[in-house]
């Protein structure tokens, strides 16, 4: 373009940004931001939401939090997208308390999440071992009259596995079923598995303590 001698304009950029999110190519996402910045083009809420998903996408969650922050010095009121973004982040960072900490700044925004930011505040929770934080997100969606997908599930099964909460998990899997939700092999097995584990588990101290009475 500049050989051409056109100048980007903001569409440009937000385009060219959007693109390296995509191709998860989080520093040139960045780069592109700044020269936004430099060229005084007035960044809009749109360029930041891929800016925010390309870093999350790679793991880079503190510079996601950092641009989500970098929106309201901007006077740019973020979005539930951004948010989302932001959650998603926080998400594959295991970043759990950070990522409900976004969902009560959604709803202090007077903004609906999606069930998407849900989902992925299930699965932060079920990365962290909270089973419990879990599993109150996926009632409160029910509450927002959000309908819980099988990602929403299959994260809420997944904490309850590491939580050892094999009732909960079958009941999770009962509440799939009945939602007609399409049920993978790994998910359908996850609640058995902690079931054994912890019949396993009575029995090696039973055995120990009949091995002590003895």
């Amino acid at each position: 373009m500049w050989g051409a001698k056109l100048v980007p304009d903001v569409i440009s950029y937000s385009a060219g940004i959007s693109a390296c999110e995509k191709g998860t190519q989080w520093q040139r996402a960045l780069a592109l931001l700044r020269e936004m910045r430099e060229a005084k083009l007035e960044t809009n809420v749109i360029s930041y939401n891929a800016g925010i998903s390309a870093c999350g996408k790679c793991m880079q969650w503190q510079r996601a939090l950092a641009l989500l922050s970098e929106m309201c010095g901007a006077t740019l009121e973020p979005n539930f997208m951004s948010y989302g973004a932001g959650i998603s982040a926080c998400e594959k960072g295991a970043q759990w308390q950070r990522a409900l900490a976004l969902l009560s700044e959604i709803r202090e925004a007077k903004l609906k999440p999606n069930v998407m930011s849900y989902s992925a505040g299930i699965s932060a929770c079920e990365k962290g071992k909270h089973w419990q934080r879990a599993l109150a997100l996926l009632s409160e969606m029910w509450v927002a009259k959000l309908v819980p997908d099988v990602m929403s599930y299959s994260a809420g099964i997944s904490a309850c596995e590491k939580g050892e909460q094999w009732q909960r998990a079958l009941a999770l899997l009962s509440e799939m079923r009945e939602a007609k939700l399409e049920i993978n092999s790994a998910t359908a097995l996850r609640p058995a598995r902690v079931r054994d584990a912890a019949s396993g588990g009575m029995r090696c101290r039973c055995s120990a303590r009949c091995g002590s009475a003895m």
